[in-house]
């Protein structure tokens, strides 16, 4: 299971769109919790505080532990609104949940042992299929991420969902099939081709130069004999 994070936040008193802009205004960031049949819980955060657990891997996958106002809030952050020019956030909605909360959720695949995989030692390519896996399980029960070892894998091999170790509370949404979530591909080799244009273009400036220096030496002969004849 991922590490339950902790942050605080200040209450809202009123929601709207014109009491976010408010609270904009004042160099923080609205959000809300709600959910878990409880009524909706106005916040503002410190934005520098969202923007650090923005920048680590995992945002929507992990558990917080939101202090207002004196209470403790568990929550999934569900969805983040941004800035289209700024790329900031602009709000956040945080979801309460309950011991029997079951719900999908996004986990990223980290690949071990690349080091130790022969078909990546010999030219080989990871290609990688899917970056997360969907995942349902309860909140508490989310992990960090999935591993997926290398090791020992030739080019041609795959890396299929079987081979992932999951807990025993936490399945896979896809059931149907043993997907692929990554291959080691041969290593593409790209021939070099000699390029005639080149030498083309050198023989006819060639043959451009020895036209032209013949002309001259024609225009040279009949300008002489113009002199001549005056």
């Amino acid at each position: 299971m991922a590490e339950v994070l902790n942050f605080a936040a200040e209450p809202r008193e009123r929601a709207g769109k014109g009491a976010a802009r408010a609270t904009r205004r004042e160099g923080r960031v609205p959000g809300v919790i709600y959910g878990n049949k409880q009524e909706p819980i106005m916040i503002s955060i410190n934005p520098l505080e969202l923007t650090k657990q923005l920048s680590t891997p995992g945002f929507f996958a992990r558990v917080y532990e939101v202090n207002v106002d004196g209470g403790s809030h568990r929550v999934l952050a569900r969805d983040l609104q941004l800035d289209p020019v700024t790329d900031r956030p602009i709000h956040v909605d945080f979801m309460q949940f309950s011991a029997s909360t079951r719900l999908n959720i996004e986990v990223e695949v980290v690949f071990e042992n690349e080091e130790e995989c022969p078909g990546i030692r010999v030219g080989g390519v990871l290609n990688v299929v899917r970056h997360t896996i969907e995942l349902r399980c309860a909140p508490d029960s989310i992990p960090e991420f999935l591993t997926a070892d290398l090791a020992g894998l030739e080019i041609g091999d795959s890396i299929n969902i079987s081979a992932i170790d999951l807990p025993g509370d936490v399945q896979v949404t896809i059931t149907d099939r043993d997907f692929t979530i990554a291959t080691i591909a041969a290593p593409t080799i790209v021939e070099e081709v000699e390029d005639e244009t080149d030498e083309d273009e050198e023989g006819l400036e060639g043959a451009e130069g020895a036209e032209g220096g013949e002309g001259g030496d024609a225009a040279g002969e009949d300008s002489e004999g113009s002199e001549t004849e005056e």
